[in-house]
């Protein structure tokens, strides 16, 4: 892996005093914020808010490339001699009806890749992100005065299908849009875990790697009133899904982590009869690509199994359908920054605990071989988390990908700006 020069160390003073001078007003950014909120695209249909992004980063002086990828968008501000740093933020929302009484609730609705009509939620913060990088653009761009290097930033699409980082390497990120190659790629995700106005910051693995998986199972269908002519597939399923539950119970080593979850189960069309086939779609999620292994492994064993023992015509068919690597924190760049958020925000900052959710951020940094850092950013009102810490109920505030899923605007996008800025301001020339 290339390794970046140690930074020359800052006091905290002078990273608030460069900050807050360039700190541009929130009114904007807490605007575009519920305008983003209101107006979620479905993952690789994103057009609306790339052009915002896109918009943006132009009348703040960057060079702009857009649709990389779909609808990924980058910014470079080349300020003379230095490092270079990517900072990255995700566009996408989620196929989930919102339920969170907001005045700026989205109701909209849009088709996905199937052709269904759906709703369409920001229910994983993803315009939180969008909304910070936005601000930390600028307020960094007002401060050229006070860094050197150049600064990337780029805003991708697809991320909940863990496909858009892959995809905008793929078109060429690196090799034929004149983007320079970063020495680091930055990035941060709101929850809720975590009260607005936190980071939370820690080396080795904090995401899990994750694959999707569609499993199809045969039957022999027929009438609901005969199965005994028949080979019921939702049988075969249900024993599948059940079964599967034992990998991590009974087959995993304790202590590691393993999470296998069926989260799609469809088949036929008409309670009295029963289908050729039922359809699983599963999510695999581990930190160690060993243990990652061992589970698709035993997934397909399982589902062989179960159709062998009772009697399907055919094989199961498997399709993997998407890939993402664990994001592991680079333990020396990691301990820079958590220098610097911890004379920054104070106690604030604290350590990310890891968990078994997904991203594809590390593939912007694995794909050129260079060392990238994510952190948490805290979401939740501060005083609905110190009440519901009192009361031991932290686990019923809604969570990332659920209906209720309301990050609280401030001091969240300003933390998150803050957060962005002072992490380039880290690693470029200051």
């Amino acid at each position: 892996m290339t390794r970046l020069k140690t930074p020359a160390a800052i006091s905290g003073e002078a990273y608030h005093d460069i900050i807050n001078k360039y700190r541009p007003g929130l009114g904007f950014y807490e605007s575009t914020y519920k305008d983003l909120h209101q107006n979620p695209e479905l993952s690789e249909q994103e057009e609306r808010t790339s052009n915002i992004a896109a918009e943006h980063l132009r009348k703040n002086g960057y060079s702009v490339r857009d649709c990389i990828g779909g609808y990924g968008v980058v910014g470079v501000l080349q300020n003379g001699a230095g490092p270079t740093v990517l900072l990255r933020a995700d566009m996408d929302g989620l196929p989930v009806l919102e339920n969170t009484g907001l005045s700026y609730a989205s109701k909209k609705k849009m088709k996905d890749r199937f052709g269904h009509t759906v709703p369409v939620m920001h229910a994983c913060g993803h315009d939180v992100h969008v909304s910070c990088l936005m601000a930390a653009a600028e307020l960094l761009h007002a401060a050229r005065s006070e860094w050197k290097g150049t600064l990337i930033c780029l805003f991708q699409p697809a991320e909940e299908f863990v496909a858009g980082a892959q995809a905008m390497v793929d078109d060429g990120l690196y090799t034929r849009f004149d983007i320079p190659k970063p020495d680091i790629v930055l990035g941060q995700h709101v929850f809720c875990l975590y009260k607005a106005g936190y980071v939370a910051l820690t080396t080795g693995p904090v995401l899990a790697a994750v694959d999707g998986v569609s499993v199809r199972v045969f039957g022999k269908g027929g009438h609901g009133s005969m199965p005994q002519d028949c080979i019921d597939p939702i049988v075969i399923a249900s024993h599948v899904v059940v079964r599967l539950q034992t990998i991590v119970a009974r087959e995993l080593q304790p202590g590691k982590l393993g999470v296998i979850t069926c989260g799609k189960f469809e088949a036929g069309t008409a309670a009295n009869i029963i289908p050729d086939y039922a359809d699983l779609e599963l999510t695999i999620r581990s930190y160690d690509t060993k243990v990652q292994k061992q589970l698709l492994h035993a997934i397909e064993r399982i589902v062989r199994a179960e159709c062998d023992a009772s009697g399907s015509p055919q094989a199961p068919r498997f399709k993997y359908n998407s890939h993402a690597p664990a994001t592991v924190n680079d333990d020396d760049s990691t301990k820079t920054l958590k220098a610097s958020f911890s004379t920054y925000f104070m106690e604030n900052a604290g350590p990310f605990e890891p968990i078994p959710g997904s991203e594809d951020f590390s593939v912007l940094a694995r794909a050129i071989n260079v060392p990238s850092v994510f952190w948490a950013l805290g979401g939740c009102d501060p005083d609905k988390w110190d009440e519901a810490n009192r009361k031991g109920t932290l686990k019923e505030i809604p969570i990332n990908h659920s209906a209720g899923f309301a990050p609280v605007i401030e001091p969240t996008v300003q933390t998150g700006m803050d957060a962005l800025a002072l992490a380039a301001l880290t690693f470029l020339d200051s």
